[in-house]
């Protein structure tokens, strides 16, 4: 193995140091420092802004909101809250992981992680179960799609996005590292452990758990809703009316929403799980492994989050309902903020009128 006093980086998510990853050389993790904090707060800004945008659209568009709208504004709204605690992790990453927040805010925000990247699958697992009743089971799935059912599928997003994010809540703390004067905000598994080996246990079942629940099997969902939607379209493809039509561009935007969501997910629960199967020693745990695993994770985490900046450019620019009332709503802000005014210069016009009479 290569030896070398260079310390090895604390992750903020999962990844926990090991015996060997001291005695590995991660000299190359330097640039991440820099480049990551960078990113988050451009993730941050955008997602903000734009996330906001899609919230006051879906809230304001009143009567007029489709199934889908009703999911999109909660997905927005998962990112949302996300993206707000950014500016946290971007400066953890800069002090090169020093938590200087403390233990509230170092258990709230990895909370959040976890409830947004839960609460978002749940959202498009939902989206496209909605759009396989509707197009393949357009007659027979109208009780099953009005609004007390999506409200009650809502509720249920929400509790069981918020139960799975719970173990971060009770297990994420800020661990102390006198050596380096520094504070980290990781998993700690001391309470319910004795042994090392029932720690590997606990931090590879909650890793591979969360990816299974959080991503695997909610995109087998979504696939296999795509398969019956594809077959269904492709059958009728020539006999289409028009509101089958716009069926099919709301299915193409949703699709879009799904496949950049596995794109950006993707590579971080691959990282992940070879991350937690290491501690099941079913890969072997060697430098290179390792500096693999620390070199990949951050970046793969930060494409994950770019998602949560994505979602509201993709339903401006695939949807064009969604941006026609996107532009109504503020022409009519606009409007409102400037009525006073050109009242004000209305009446001011008629009095110099008047005066200029008399």
């Amino acid at each position: 193995m290569e030896m070398s006093t260079t310390e090895s980086p604390y992750d903020y998510y999962e990844y926990e140091e090991t015996e060997n990853s001291s005695m590995c050389d991660y000299s190359e993790w330097a640039p991440s420092y820099s480049v990551i904090p960078v990113l988050y707060m451009l993730i941050f800004i955008l997602g903000l802004s734009g996330n906001g945008v899609v919230i006051f659209t879906v809230w304001r568009a009143q009567g007029k909101r489709r199934a889908a709208d009703i999911y999109i504004g909660n997905l927005a709204l998962a990112d949302l809250t996300f993206v707000v605690t950014l500016p946290l992790w971007a400066v953890y990453t800069a002090m090169h992981y020093h938590w200087p927040f403390g233990v509230v805010l170092c258990k709230i925000s990895s909370y959040v992680v976890l409830l947004n990247m839960y609460a978002s699958v749940f959202c498009l697992t939902c989206m496209s179960f909605d759009r396989y009743l509707a197009i393949v089971h357009s007659l027979s799935s109208t009780q099953l799609r009005t609004r007390s059912h999506i409200h009650a599928s809502l509720t249920a997003i929400w509790l069981l996005s918020g139960l799975l994010a719970a173990p971060t809540l009770v297990f994420r703390a800020t661990k102390q590292d006198f050596e380096n004067n520094r504070t980290s905000c990781a998993m700690d598994f001391a309470p319910v452990v004795t042994k090392k080996d029932q720690e590997n246990l606990w931090i590879a079942g909650l890793s591979l758990s969360s990816s299974a629940l959080g991503f695997l099997l909610p995109f087998l969902a979504m696939m296999v809703c795509y398969c019956f939607i594809g077959c269904t379209v492709t059958r009728h493809f020539n006999t289409l009316r028009k509101e089958d039509q716009r069926k099919r561009r709301l299915l193409k935007i949703i699709t879009t929403l799904v496949v950049v969501f596995a794109a950006c997910w993707l590579p971080f629960h691959i990282v992940k799980s070879a991350d937690a199967l290491s501690y099941l020693n079913l890969f072997p745990v060697t430098c290179d492994f390792l500096r693999f695993l620390l070199l990949a994770h951050p970046y793969a985490t930060c494409l994950a989050y770019v998602n949560s900046c994505l979602n509201p450019f993709l339903y401006a620019f695939f949807d064009q309902r969604f941006r026609s009332q996107c532009l109504c709503l503020l022409r009519q802000e606009k409007f409102l903020h400037a009525s006073p005014h050109n009242s004000m210069s209305s009446q001011k016009t008629e009095a110099q009128s008047l005066a200029t009479k008399v």
